[in-house]
């Protein structure tokens, strides 16, 4: 005797096995969505992204300068030096002011007998000689005023620069009337200065300075003015 399965469950049998495979399809549904949509997705995100850049500066710290220190001028102690002469006889000065321009002023002090002399001790000073030396067989006052103002020359750079003044110039008349030791006592310009020099040397011989009737050598001093027009 055959034993019938009942309509009923054989249904029930189908519909378990069709509810597995639906389940399986979905599922491989499921996954293959994910690996066709993932990379596009990707891609899309990593086009749209954009570029940022971030600059940085380096910090450099710089040396700080420190303050030097003040340094002290040290002066060295003023000394006062004091020099003692010993010289009662008063030696006034003798002065003869020539001027190119030819107007000549002679200032000439009256002597003072300065008594005995002694010869040996140098150059007298023209107003302390007993017998005064002469130029040209004349008082030099006039005769040796004339002669600088006949031979005296304006330096030409010193004219066209404007430069005047007043030079002072010392000489020794000596024993035998020639000029000798002649300095620039008072300068002005090296032009002028170099021609008072040049003119005073230039001068032919005195007739020397007597003292106590012997020959002497006299000092003597002879301003001398430098004067554009």
């Amino acid at each position: 005797m055959k034993t019938k399965k009942a309509p009923r469950a054989n249904l029930e049998k189908r519909r378990l096995s069709h509810i597995i495979i639906g389940f399986i399809i979905t599922l491989s549904l499921i996954v293959i969505s994910f690996e066709w949509t993932s990379p596009q997705d990707l891609s899309a995100d990593v086009g749209n992204a954009h570029e940022i850049f971030y600059e940085v500066e380096e910090m450099v710290s710089l040396p700080r300068d420190e303050p030097r220190p003040e340094k002290k001028l040290e002066l060295p102690p003023l000394k006062e030096i004091l020099e003692i002469v010993d010289n009662d006889v008063p030696v006034p000065e003798v002065v003869f002011d020539i001027e190119v321009t030819g107007k000549t002023t002679y200032n000439f002090d009256n002597p003072v007998d300065p008594g005995p002399e002694d010869l040996d001790d140098g150059p007298i000073d023209f107003i302390l000689v007993e017998d005064k030396p002469l130029f040209n067989g004349g008082n030099p006052e006039v005769e040796f005023s004339r002669y600088i103002a006949r031979h005296l020359i304006y330096p030409e750079i010193a004219a066209e620069n404007g430069v005047s003044g007043r030079i002072t110039v010392q000489f020794v008349i000596d024993r035998t009337g020639s000029l000798v030791d002649l300095v620039i006592v008072r300068g002005v310009d090296p032009a002028l200065d170099a021609e008072a020099l040049r003119v005073v040397s230039s001068s032919p011989k005195w007739t020397p300075g007597m003292q106590r009737g012997k020959p002497a050598p006299v000092r003597f001093t002879f301003p001398i003015n430098f004067v554009l027009q």
